[in-house]
């Protein structure tokens, strides 16, 4: 009977794996890296109650902190890759996602791009641009309505596509010497920016696109 019980769970656990991965990982080559449930695979710095869970979706809200993918699909890393998002934020608020950026315990992500998240906040530099390199001045989304934030990284190339719309394409230039701000390969990285802003993810989904 023992034997038969061992065998009998292994088979359970296998089709239990089989089952979820089948979720986390679509045939067209997406995978999930936010489960819609708790942060596991996310890694908060410095103010880690910034940041939190409700209703299936990750909620920025509090003092500075960044959520970083911190999770094992891909290594952990990526260079080339589709990121897709859906985003809402509330008037005022300003937040962003981070790129080939690695883990800090403190202060703002010193490697890696920015792909701005702001449509109200005071700051200029407004949602789908890339911080202080190409930014946009214009807001191509409301408050409190999810629009779909969608980012392609591609050799020396990033586009940012906010509801299917080009809001930035930008590709390095030759002889380009900025090492931090520079596309290498990198994990991701959610801001809470301030204790005014509040924003909300979810429905996080990412493709690699190989070396």
């Amino acid at each position: 009977m023992k034997h038969i019980f061992y065998f009998s769970s292994i088979a359970l656990l296998c089709t239990y794996l089989t089952i979820h991965a089948k979720e986390a990982k679509t045939d067209d080559g997406w995978t999930a890296i936010f489960n819609g449930k708790d942060l596991s695979g996310w890694t908060a710095s410095e103010n880690k109650k910034s940041c939190s869970v409700q209703n299936g979706q990750i909620v920025l809200f509090g003092p500075r902190s960044h959520l970083f993918y911190t999770g094992k699909f891909n290594g952990g890393t990526f260079k080339n890759f589709e990121l897709k998002a859906e985003v809402m934020t509330t008037p005022g608020s300003n937040s962003g996602i981070y790129f080939h950026t690695k883990f800090q315990e403190k202060g703002w992500p010193g490697k890696g791009y920015e792909a701005q998240v702001n449509n109200t906040h005071k700051d200029p530099k407004k949602t789908g641009g890339l911080y202080a390199v190409k930014d946009n001045f214009k807001p191509p989304a409301k408050d409190g309505e999810w629009f779909h934030y969608h980012i392609i990284v591609k050799d020396r190339r990033i586009i940012i596509k906010i509801d299917d719309k080009v809001i930035t394409d930008y590709t390095e230039p030759d002889g380009l010497n900025r090492p931090n701000r520079q596309l290498d390969r990198g994990t991701f990285a959610l801001q809470a920016h301030d204790p005014k802003s509040k924003v909300f993810y979810r429905s996080i989904v990412v493709k690699p696109l190989g070396d």
